[in-house]
C-alpha cells in the first residue's frame, strides 16, 4: 500500500513536469515563430498560417490551465493523462499538417508522447499510444495523399512522390514508434524493478536502523560516538538519564568540551587500545559529581578504516556508596567486638571504683578535699562510662522491632532534658518548628539518640550566646514516598569544606573534649532506617544537619 502511494505521487510530480515542460517548449516555439513572422518573413508562408499557429499555442496553454486544474483532482488523474495524450496526438498531427506533412520534421514529437504515455501506462498504454499515433499520421498522409484534404505548406518541394514514398514514410513511422514504446517500455520496467529493489533495500535499512537504535536506546549502559576530531556524533538515552544533558546540547560539539574527564582516555586509545576498562569522575546535573566507569573501542566502517572512537560508562556512584557502606559496616562490625570486649573489661573495674569510692564517702572520716578528689573520680567514671554506652551504641545494629513513634513527644522531652542538664550552655536559645503530626515506624530510643546527638553537635559548636533551631515535619515526594524531616540549624563555629566527609567516622572530632562517636551514632542509625544526612555548613556561620527517615519502614 505505501509502495503504491508512492508511485501515485510521483506519476503526480511527473505529471506536473510534463504540464510545465510542455509550457517551457511552447514558449520556444512561440518565440521562433514570432522571431520569423516579424524579422524574417518568407514568401513560402503565408501570415494565415503564422495566426493559426498563434491559436494552437494559446490553445494549448488554456488546455494546460486545465490541465493544472484537474491534476488537484485526485478522482481525475487517469482521465487527465488519457486527455493529454489524446490532444498531443491531435495537435501534434495538426503541427505536421501545417508544416508540410510527409516532409515535416515535427512528426518526431510522436516519440515524446509515446515515451510519457509508457512512463504513466506502462508497456500496453505506450503500445496502444503508438498505434493511436501511427494511424493518426497514417491517416494524414493518405488524406493529404489522395487530395482530400488541401496542401497547406507545399511551396518549395517537390509533392509529385508516388504511393510507395507515402507507405513507406507511415511503415517507417509505425515500426519507429512501436520500437521506441518497446525500448522505453523495458527501460521503465528496468528502472521500476531497480527503484522497487531500491525501495527493498532502503525499507530492510530502516528497519536495521530501528532496531539498531531500540537496541542502543534501550540499553541502561551510556553510550556516546565521537569521531576522528573528537566531536560527539551519537548519545543515547542512557547517556542523557546518567550526565543529565540532553542529546542536542552535546551533538557535534567536542568532548573536552563537555567531558573534559573521558578526553584523555580518547587520547590515550589512539596509541593503545589493549586496556579496556576505566574509572573516572564527570559533572552531572545540578553540578554533582558522578563516579562512572568507561571503556574505549575503535569506531570502523565496513572496509575497517578507524572513523571514530565508541565510549561506553556506566554510573557506578550507586555501587561505590555501597562499597562504602559495606567498609563502614565492616569497620563498624569489628569496633562492635572490640566494643564488646571493652565494655566488659571497663564496667567491671569502673563498678568496683565507684563502690569504694561511694563506701569512702559515707564513712564520715573523709575531709573536705578527699571528698572532692572523690567526685572528681566519680565524675571521671561517669564520663568514661557513657563512652562506653556510645561505643556500644555505635556498634549495636538497628533494633528491628517497630512501633509508630511521635517524634514530636520525642523532641520535646530530649529538648527539655537537655536543657536542665547541668553542662548545658544557658547562653544558647532554643527556637521549635514541628509540625503537626509527625509519625513514623521506628523505635524510640534510636530517634531519641538522633535528635540528642544533632542538638548536641549543634551546641558545642557555639562560642558564647547564639541559637539553634530544630524543625520537624513530614513531606511527601512524588505523591507516593512520605519521609521525616528533622533538620537543626545552629550559629556555630561552622565546619571546614575538607572536614565534611569525616564528621560522620567514628572519633573523629574537632571539639576539645569530644569523643567523636555523636554523628557517626547519627549515621549509623540513618543508615539503619534507609534515610539520608545532608550538611551545609559556612565557616564562623553556622552549620545546618538534615536527616530524612522513611515514614513507613519496610
Amino acid at each position: 500500500m505505501r509502495l503504491e502511494i508512492q508511485e501515485y505521487d510521483k506519476n503526480r510530480h511527473r505529471l506536473k513536469l510534463l504540464i510545465i515542460g510542455r509550457g517551457v517548449v511552447l514558449a520556444f516555439f512561440l518565440a521562433g515563430a514570432v522571431f520569423t513572422d516579424v524579422f524574417e518573413p518568407s514568401y513560402f508562408i503565408s501570415r494565415d498560417i503564422f495566426q493559426i499557429l498563434y491559436v494552437v499555442i494559446g490553445l494549448i496553454y488554456i488546455l494546460s490551465a486545465f490541465y493544472a486544474y484537474l491534476l488537484k483532482k485526485d478522482k481525475y488523474f487517469l482521465l487527465n493523462i488519457y486527455l493529454q495524450l489524446a490532444v498531443d496526438i491531435i495537435l501534434i498531427t495538426f503541427v505536421v499538417y501545417l508544416t508540410g506533412s510527409i516532409g515535416s520534421n515535427y512528426s518526431l514529437l510522436y516519440t515524446l508522447v509515446i515515451i510519457f504515455s509508457v512512463i504513466f501506462l506502462g508497456r500496453s498504454g505506450g503500445l496502444i499510444v503508438a498505434s493511436v499515433a501511427s494511424i493518426a499520421y497514417g491517416v494524414l498522409l493518405d488524406l493529404e495523399y489522395y487530395r482530400i484534404i488541401p496542401t497547406i505548406f507545399s511551396a518549395g518541394r517537390d509533392y509529385s512522390v508516388n504511393s510507395a514514398d507515402v507507405f513507406v514514410r507511415i511503415v517507417v513511422h509505425i515500426i519507429s514508434f512501436y520500437v521506441i514504446a518497446l525500448l522505453a517500455s523495458l527501460v521503465v520496467e528496468q528502472e521500476k524493478k531497480t527503484r522497487s529493489l531500491l525501495e527493498e533495500k532502503e525499507s530492510a535499512f530502516n528497519q536495521l536502523d530501528l532496531l539498531f537504535r531500540s537496541i542502543i536506546e534501550s540499553v541502561d549502559t551510556g553510550i556516546l560516538t565521537v569521531n576522528l576530531q573528537g566531536r560527539i556524533k551519537t548519545f543515547n538515552r542512557a547517556a542523557e538519564d546518567i550526565t543529565g544533558l540532553q542529546r542536542k546540547a552535546v551533538e557535534n560539539r567536542r568532548i573536552d568540551e563537555i567531558f573534559p574527564a573521558f578526553s584523555p582516555f580518547i587520547m590515550q586509545k589512539r596509541a593503545d587500545f589493549s586496556r579496556t576498562r576505566a574509572e573516572t569522575r564527570i559533572q552531572g546535573r545540578k553540578d554533582e559529581e558522578i563516579f562512572v566507569g568507561c571503556s574505549v573501542s575503535p569506531l570502523k566502517d565496513r572496509h575497517g578504516r578507524q572513523i571514530g572512537y565508541i565510549l561506553i560508562f556506566q554510573d557506578l556512584t550507586e555501587i561505590k556508596i555501597m562499597e562504602e557502606r559495606l567498609e563502614k559496616s565492616r569497620r563498624l562490625a569489628l569496633i562492635g567486638e572490640m566494643a564488646a570486649g571493652l565494655a566488659h573489661e571497663m564496667r567491671n573495674p569502673l563498678a568496683s571504683i565507684t563502690g569504694s569510692i561511694q563506701l569512702l564517702a559515707h564513712s564520715g572520716h573523709a575531709d573536705e578535699t578527699e571528698k572532692r578528689l572523690m567526685q572528681i573520680i566519680l565524675r571521671g567514671k561517669d564520663q568514661l562510662d557513657h563512652f562506653v554506652q556510645d561505643f556500644l551504641l555505635l556498634a549495636r545494629p538497628v533494633p528491628q522491632g517497630r512501633e509508630v513513634v511521635d517524634v514530636n513527644a520525642v523532641a520535646h522531652e530530649t529538648l527539655d532534658s537537655l536543657s536542665i542538664a547541668p553542662d548545658w550552655k544557658q547562653d544558647i536559645s532554643i527556637h521549635r518548628h514541628f509540625g503537626p503530626e509527625n509519625k513514623i515506624a521506628a523505635s524510640v530510643e534510636p530517634v531519641r539518640q538522633i535528635i540528642r546527638n544533632l542538638v548536641l553537635n549543634g551546641a558545642q559548636s557555639i562560642d558564647g550566646d547564639g541559637n539553634l533551631s530544630i524543625s520537624i515535619q513530614t513531606l511527601t515526594q512524588n505523591s507516593r514516598h512520605s519521609f521525616l524531616e528533622i533538620k537543626v540549624t545552629d550559629t556555630g563555629c561552622g565546619i571546614e569544606q575538607k572536614d565534611l566527609e569525616k564528621i560522620f567516622e567514628p572519633f573523629f572530632t574537632n571539639k576539645e573534649g569530644g569523643t567523636g562517636l555523636g554523628l557517626a551514632i547519627v549515621s549509623r542509625i540513618v543508615d539503619g532506617y534507609g534515610g539520608k544526612i545532608e550538611v551545609e555548613s559556612l565557616i564562623n556561620q553556622g552549620t545546618s544537619i538534615c536527616v530524612r527517615l522513611p515514614v513507613s519502614q519496610t
